[in-house]
């Protein structure tokens, strides 16, 4: 291991935060000072101040995980919060109508954020956790916010290798390049097996007050009974309703980014 000298405090105690994944959401002392380039005795020295405050827990195993004294500062977080509890009942009619996987996520960067998940009983398996990060090219929630982000955030990305999570994930940069303008024309994106061979996922943009996009909504479905033509107007009237509780009005043309 190769201790980077003068690292401040703060950033020690990011670095042991940011050691955690989904894959390793239980870590030992050792693996936390490993992950985190740190001597074994500063690890040891921060991790006792975060569970003294509550960022971390130690279990019965040994192992530390992150504590609900993170989760409850992460969920005040202004951007995620406001916009969940405004979309959540549109989710919930959404969910109601067609009983599928409905998710809604934001863009941080070049990447997505998911804020907010509704799990169908029977609907599809999906990869996806609220709080969970993905790639903006292969979601059909990551296409609207990739079509409607920056010029300089969509060449970020298309610059970038694209990752391939199954045969049919674009990463052709022009292929890539023309469906989101595509998106832009609809109103909507259709993500068909990109992300996993079982599922498709149709989405649609939600606008802010001075209505550029802000986030995006959508189903995720069984690719074996889904019908994109008839779910688009249904997520696209999501998008709108929560839009409208944002505060955007559609009386005038529509920012497209």
């Amino acid at each position: 291991m190769s201790a980077q000298p003068g690292r401040s405090v703060t950033s020690k105690v990011l670095a042991l935060l940011d050691a955690f994944t989904p894959a390793r959401p239980a870590l030992t002392l050792s693996e936390l000072a490993r992950r985190a380039e740190l001597p074994l005795p500063t690890a040891s020295r921060r991790v006792a101040e975060l569970v003294a405050w509550g960022a971390l827990e130690r279990g019965g195993d040994g192992r530390y995980r992150i504590g609900l004294r993170l989760w409850e500062v992460g969920s005040l977080a202004p951007r995620g919060l406001g916009l969940r509890e405004l979309a959540l009942p549109t989710m919930e009619d959404l969910y109601e109508v067609t009983h599928e996987n409905v998710q809604l996520a934001v863009r941080q960067d070049a990447e997505l954020v998911f804020i907010e998940r509704i799990a169908g009983r029977h609907a599809v398996p999906v990869l996806t956790r609220v709080g969970g990060r993905f790639a903006l090219h292969a979601t059909g929630v990551g296409l609207v916010l990739l079509a409607y982000a920056p010029a300089e955030t969509q060449e970020q990305v298309l610059a970038a290798p694209l990752e391939r999570y199954t045969a049919l994930t674009i990463t052709d940069p022009g292929r890539l390049r023309r469906g989101l303008a595509e998106i832009r024309r609809t109103g909507y994106a259709v993500s068909d097996r990109q992300v996993t061979m079982d599922a498709l996922s149709v989405a649609a943009p939600i606008r802010g007050p001075e209505g550029s996009v802000v986030a995006a909504i959508s189903l995720v479905v069984a690719r074996h009974r889904a019908d994109p033509v008839a779910l688009a107007p249904l997520v696209q009237a999501a998008g709108r309703t929560i839009s409208r509780s944002l505060g955007t009005s559609y009386g005038s043309p529509p920012s497209t980014g």
